[in-house]
């Protein structure tokens, strides 16, 4: 998930609360006439809309006319909870005012990072550049597999004694697999090496084409026999199949040099005893965010 991401998902979930109480922000000519009331209060189409567009960043809209319904319907169960709250004093209370406050500053970063990206909007030019820099002339090697699994190291090792006796791979994945592929003779179909979880991964690096492993490898799932069919050469997916992941991205980047910006102009001090970062791993390198076809 992206930063920009991250920061709207915020001001979806914690902005609700917070919008129950933003009725009178503005006066009704500018709020719209209202969508329903509530003991004389008004919903107002303002905040219809804010509150439908909430609601839209965690489902799938689909216009139909009792989706609206749907939406007033929740509004006035809101509402009429809000009241009660008001009613019993809860809106005085120092834990829920310290809710609130943090709320609406969760709503405010969230519109500036919103307003900041929108004042900064990015090129074709720009994204293409960046696409090349990242994928340009890149290929990616792809393996055409087949395996059978099996719960003990000496049931595998017993299979591969059979292939070494001229035995048919597909016929013993089918006979012996526990794996879904084994229907399909244990084939598995095109991966990336990165796609395939650590043993079976580092298992199948080191075979030729046509070739199977001489002996069983562990995952997690088990033991493997392995056989490496066939490899292959990818080019990376066209600029127009990326180019919004490729926004993310440079999004992402534009957000943390602002961010960034904001932190060195500011006077900042942080109180009581800090942890230590911890020190970063050489098991564990950094991987640069790479564009993905959508």
């Amino acid at each position: 998930m992206s930063t920009l991401h991250k920061i709207l998902l915020s001001v979806a979930l914690l902005g609700g609360v917070f919008l129950a109480g933003c009725e009178k922000i503005g006066d009704a000519k500018k709020a719209g006439a209202p969508v329903a009331t509530v003991n004389g209060k008004p919903i107002t189409q303002a905040t219809y809309d804010a509150y439908a567009k909430q609601r839209a960043m965690s489902r799938h809209p689909t216009g139909d006319p009792a989706e609206r319904e749907a939406a007033i319907q929740e509004l006035i169960n809101r509402e009429l909870i809000y009241l009660d709250a008001i009613k019993q004093g809860i809106d005085k209370k120092p834990d829920v005012l310290a809710e609130v406050e943090n709320q609406r500053r969760n709503v405010m970063a969230g519109y500036a990072v919103r307003q900041f990206v929108d004042t900064h909007p990015l090129t074709d030019e720009e994204m293409r550049k960046e696409y090349e820099t990242r994928m340009g002339g890149m290929t990616t090697k792809e393996y055409k597999v087949r395996h059978i699994l099996v719960d003990d190291q000496a049931k595998a090792n017993s299979l591969i004694a059979k292939l070494n006796k001229g035995a048919d791979f597909s016929k013993l994945a089918k006979e012996n697999s526990k794996d879904t592929s084994a229907e399909n003779g244990g084939d598995i179909g095109w991966y990336e090496l990165q796609g395939l979880v650590p043993g079976f991964r580092e298992g199948l690096a080191g075979l030729e084409k046509g070739k199977y492993t001489k002996e069983a490898v562990q995952s997690q799932f088990g033991w493997h026999v392995i056989v490496l069919d066939d490899t292959r050469e990818v080019a990376p997916p066209e600029f127009d199949k990326v180019k919004e992941n490729v926004r993310g991205i440079m999004q992402n980047r534009q957000i943390e040099k602002y961010l960034a910006d904001l932190k060195s102009a500011a006077k900042i001090e942080i109180k009581g005893e800090q942890s230590k970062p911890a020190a970063p791993s050489v098991m564990q390198p950094e991987k640069q965010e790479q564009p993905k076809a959508e």
